[in-house]
């Protein structure tokens, strides 16, 4: 008996040591922001609008007092319009149909994205019409970590919202129920890597889900998981067809920690996407590390979200900056890109 404990002993030693490891190697690597890309920049609006961040914060504060549901939403947001062409604000633009009417989307609140449009209008009399709707989704995003517990981090600006927007496109967002093999790949596509994948996953931390994201998982019920978990799941999603959401993070559902990983250990992940994480190798390692230690994923987490937030952004003379987020200054632009668009798909 004396003997299985040390060897039982033994190999938690070497577990732990294996993930101090781990993690020492993440946070070994240089920890500044990532450059700004080419006409972005970290001071963009000290000039022109220099309390242009407290005045997001502040509206938001007040928003998040009365429906803090809206901070998942706008992180939401964010990462399906960045997925899409860019960060551009393209998924706010109204269309018949548009973006935010691609299925993969049909989860974008409506509330959040009249959120985002109150911010440009409090913006713009403050300022005047030279912050985009593409800058504001990105500061909202950032202020839904940061007012939920996460933290706070300096982001690029100087977008310009697009004339148009992409249907196609929106038709290959991340699924919740891809593989970790189909994830990476995903993400690679955006230059994305493996530290960025599972640190961005860690947004899951907050917000809900609709039953039929994660039913793939309970009908029939995955084995591996967690038993009070499936039992929650069962009695909330009697189908697939139910209405009702289920906490991604049932343990702190309101709260950016790193709690979210410390349920994928538990194999309480909800979405096969989130569970994987923890059954692949490539990602494993920093799954345990970000457990580990919350400061580390908050490193990680901020510096894939300022990656993230400089894909395929519009800057100087491109686009331009909406008078209203949900349609183009001149509504005969989107017309024509949209008509564009339909011309140039593939057979």
């Amino acid at each position: 008996m004396a003997k299985s404990s040390s060897c039982t002993s033994l190999n938690s030693f070497f577990l732990f040591s294996s993930i101090l490891f781990t993690s020492y190697m993440i946070s070994s690597e240089a920890e500044a922001n990532p450059p700004a890309v080419n006409g972005l920049s970290y001071s963009f609006y000290s000039q022109t609008c220099p309390n242009l961040q407290t005045i997001v914060t502040n509206h938001l504060t007040k928003v998040f007092q009365q429906t803090h549901w809206q901070a998942p939403a706008l992180l939401v947001i964010f990462f399906h319009d960045c997925f899409v062409q860019g960060c551009d604000g393209s998924l706010l633009l109204d269309g018949n149909p548009g973006e935010r009417d691609e299925p993969l989307n049909r989860g974008i609140s409506s509330k959040a994205v009249k959120t985002i449009d109150e911010l440009r209008e409090i913006v713009h009399k403050e300022c005047g019409r030279i912050v985009s709707c593409a800058d504001i989704t990105v500061l909202a995003a950032r202020d839904a970590v940061f007012l939920s517990g996460g933290p706070y981090f300096n982001v690029p600006l100087g977008r310009r919202d697009s004339l148009n927007f992409s249907i196609e496109e929106a038709k290959n967002l991340p699924l919740p129920y891809n593989t970790t093999d189909v994830t990476l790949k995903t993400f690679e596509s955006k230059n994305l890597d493996v530290t960025d994948v599972v640190a961005l996953s860690g947004a899951h931390t907050i917000g809900r889900a609709h039953c039929h994201t994660f039913y793939n998982r309970v009908s029939p019920q995955d084995p591996t998981m967690d038993k009070t978990l499936a039992k929650l799941l069962n009695s909330t999603c009697p189908t697939t067809y139910s209405r009702n959401t289920f906490p991604l993070d049932f343990t702190t559902p309101q709260l950016f920690d790193n709690n979210y990983y410390i349920n994928l250990i538990n194999h309480q992940g909800l979405f096969t996407s989130d569970q994987h994480l923890f059954t692949d190798n490539r990602t494993k390692g920093l799954v345990e590390a970000f457990a580990l230690d919350q400061t580390l994923f908050f490193q990680k987490f901020a510096h894939a979200f300022v990656k993230m937030s400089q894909l395929g952004v519009l800057t100087r003379n491109q686009g331009e900056i909406r008078a209203k987020c949900n349609v183009v200054n001149d509504e005969r632009s989107v017309v024509k890109s949209f008509v564009d668009e339909i011309v140039q798909l593939p057979n």
